[in-house]
């Protein structure tokens, strides 16, 4: 198997930005890219910087024919860490058609646009495995 053809580190930064306000560059390097969303607001009433949040973070990884993903479900605290903890049921719903949105689009530039391969992880749970709409 030969190896992929990777688009240059910046036009990957660029096209993972334009896809949203997922994409974290400064938690990303130039084989790992982090994103994340904030998909639901946990104290609407309390200061923008004091906010906390449910939703999800994901991680590309390259291989050697394209990427791996891993994504976690969990709270964003005041602090700006995510913690890995199950979504309330009410919740669950948004944050879940939040990260399909979002894999949706990212599948469709990886797949389509950059023509590189889109796995789960091998440690990604089997229920938990993604597929574009």
């Amino acid at each position: 198997m030969s190896q992929a053809q990777f688009p240059a580190q910046g036009r990957l930064t660029k096209k993972f930005t334009d896809i949203g306000p997922y994409f974290r560059i400064g938690q990303s390097d130039e084989q790992r890219f982090f994103f994340d969303c904030l998909a639901v607001c946990v104290g609407i009433n309390a200061e923008p910087d004091q906010r906390e949040f449910y939703g999800w973070w994901l991680e590309l990884t390259k291989t050697e024919t394209g990427f791996t993903y891993h994504y976690h479900y969990g709270f964003y605290d005041v602090s700006g860490t995510w913690q890995q903890q199950a979504v309330p049921k009410k919740h669950q719903v948004e944050v879940t058609r939040s990260l399909q949105v979002f894999f949706d689009k990212i599948s469709e530039l990886v797949e389509t646009t950059f023509e590189l391969d889109l796995q789960p992880s091998s440690s990604l749970d089997r229920d938990l495995v993604l597929t574009a709409a």
